[in-house]
């Protein structure tokens, strides 16, 4: 255990406008609070808040986060209290220990439908200073290293399943890389030690071959390097068993092709250095294709940047190389927390936390209403996926998923826009809602004020602004309308296999989901399918969208047919008989 000196020489050695006397007396108020607790494990309770404020200093934070490291658990667990702590440390302090202390009363009353109700309360009691959170990963992350100490199987899996989906995530969209790796590694552990032992053994096998080949090729690269008056730093990067183990189930490849590759970290001066280092690479040694990424250019959504790149490189070893700034490292390392520069005060300049908005949304949505599900929902949709850049007609740059369309993008630029959606443009061409954007697409949102957002397109839809807009209109809606109830009128064109038994599972389960069909037609008879037109009445629009869904689950090719003009069945009865 950490002991007071050593605390203070540690944080000294980067912040030099803390004050010594603060952490000494929050670590004395610790030390007298829990005096008389032990953990788990039997090990006296003030080693857990310690190992806290060391795992903060390690993030290089002000001394108001690790003095609430040090006291993180006293309201909550002995006679302390907010007032005493107010008293003693100030408003500042003693705010951050009650939000740490919150977010901790939610553990231990886990069931099977509060995880989305807890993941609402964490981002509520975060969103007023991001330190909370800070606090509170590192409380999980020693909570996690010392997880055998715990007797009850259940208990310990539910730890472990609850870090893997709430605090792993939530560590890497804040950019923290090494403490989002161990937190999965860690519950990996728990939750599948066969896979993990499995990987851990063919790694160790490998060991000393790996690190010979590591001396070796990269004093062939700094070699390289250095002839082209390059100067760098090079480190090796090893893979965690988690990591190998995700991308054997994502990518279908043996465990023999991912233990076999080599990782590397070249870390140069400016961003003009990164490429002229990647073209270095290039030129000397046959690149893998599809592994190039440039994240300098288009950072992922966490924030994070650098090049990715892999090549065949000496002695025909498969090595992957990233190569960033110092500062690009920094925040690849320690995420938000490389924002304390420490260069005039230990004061953090709000304006350079603005990429964390997406805590402003999550809050946004949380006080419109939306159900806890609907906000996990959201939760997992914004934060943990790739992303992609595009652009209004004014150049503005929107952020967006993977996959997401033009309905995502009207609703990133404003709930009012996506509300009032009629059409788009993309790259200047009149395209479907439906179209998967790329990056770099220049996108028109068209809008009237006498349309509404249809419930179909959650369907469509990948960003959980989106989805929580839609159903918030909808809701509202069906709140505030008149008691007459109200039938809707659609249609459906649907290209239905030629083979027995198909229209039927089409009928049944336009019925199943409560729509009546008002009139069906052939337009098109092909040998392999025939294309009918449903014209369909609608009484929920929940049960509509569910339909929609199960069309889509089943593989049918199928379009929506929003406005339907009553007489359309009339031309067509009509020229089909003049044809005749």
């Amino acid at each position: 255990m950490l002991n007071e000196e050593d605390l203070i020489k540690k944080v000294k050695t980067y912040n030099r406008f803390f004050n010594p006397e603060t952490l000494s007396k929050a670590y004395t108020f610790a030390l007298n609070a829990h005096k008389n607790q032990i953990r788990d494990s039997g090990d006296p309770y003030l080693i857990h808040p310690v190992a806290v404020a060391d795992i903060l200093s390690d993030l290089k934070l002000d001394s108001a986060t690790i003095t609430t490291g040090l006291l993180h658990d006293t309201i909550e667990d002995t006679k302390a209290t907010y007032q005493s702590v107010k008293k003693e440390f100030g408003e500042e302090i003693a705010d951050l220990v009650e939000g740490v202390t919150k977010i901790s009363q939610l553990e231990g009353k886990v069931n099977d439908n509060s995880k989305a109700e807890n993941f609402r309360k964490l981002i509520l009691a975060t969103s007023k200073d991001i330190r909370v959170l800070l606090v509170k990963l590192a409380d999980r992350l020693h909570n996690m290293r010392t997880l055998n100490s715990i007797v009850d199987n259940d208990k310990r899996k539910r730890i472990a399943r609850e870090t893997m989906e709430i605090y792993a995530p939530l560590a890497d969209r804040m950019g923290m890389n090494p403490i989002r790796d161990e937190l999965e590694d860690l519950s990996f552990s728990e939750l599948n030690p066969e896979a993990r032992n499995l990987i851990v053994d063919k790694l160790s096998l490998s060991k000393i071959d790996r690190e010979n080949n590591f001396k070796t090729v990269s004093k062939i690269f700094i070699d390289e390097l250095n002839n082209k008056n390059v100067t760098c730093k090079i480190v090796g990067r090893e893979k965690t068993p988690f990591s190998i183990w995700r991308k054997i189930q994502s990518k279908r490849v043996s465990l023999e092709q991912l233990t076999d590759i080599m990782g590397f970290r070249v870390i140069v001066n400016n961003i003009e250095l990164c490429y002229n280092v990647l073209g270095i690479f290039h030129s000397n040694w046959s690149t893998i294709p599809g592994k190039f990424k440039d994240y300098i250019s288009t950072p992922k959504i966490n924030n994070y940047k650098s090049l990715h790149t892999a090549i065949i490189g000496p002695k025909n070893i498969r090595v992957e190389i990233q190569i960033r700034t110092q500062q690009m490292h920094d925040f690849a390392e320690r995420g938000v927390a490389s924002h304390w520069l420490y260069k005039s005060s230990e004061k953090l300049n709000q304006n350079t936390l603005k990429e964390y908005d997406w805590l402003r949304d999550l809050v946004e949505i949380i006080d419109k209403g939306v159900s806890p599900e609907d906000f996990f929902e959201y939760t997992k949709l914004q934060m943990f996926q790739d992303n992609v850049f595009c652009f209004t007609p004014d150049g503005e740059v929107i952020k967006l998923p993977k996959n997401a369309t033009p309905i995502d993008f009207a609703y990133a630029v404003h709930t009012k826009v996506g509300d009032s959606a009629t059409g788009c443009e993309i790259n200047g061409k009149p395209s479907p809602f439906q179209s998967i954007l790329r990056n770099g697409d220049l996108v028109k949102i068209i809008v009237s004020k006498k349309v509404s957002p249809s419930l179909h397109w959650l369907s469509s839809t990948k960003t959980g602004k989106a989805r929580a807009a839609i159903r918030r209109y909808w809701n509202n809606k069906s709140v505030g309308s008149s008691k007459k109830e109200k039938n809707y009128s659609t249609g459906l064109c649907i290209k239905i296999p030629n083979a027995p038994g198909k229209l039927g599972e089409v009928s049944s389960l336009i019925g199943i989901n409560q729509c009546n069909i008002i009139n069906m037609e052939i337009v098109a008879k092909k040998k392999d399918y025939l294309e009918f037109i449903f014209d369909i009445q609608v009484k929920d629009l929940k049960k509509y969208t569910d339909l929609v869904s199960e069309l889509k689950s089943k593989e049918y090719k199928f379009n929506i047919i929003r406005h339907r003009k009553k007489h359309d069945l009339l031309q067509r009865i009509i020229k089909n008989f003049k044809r005749n």
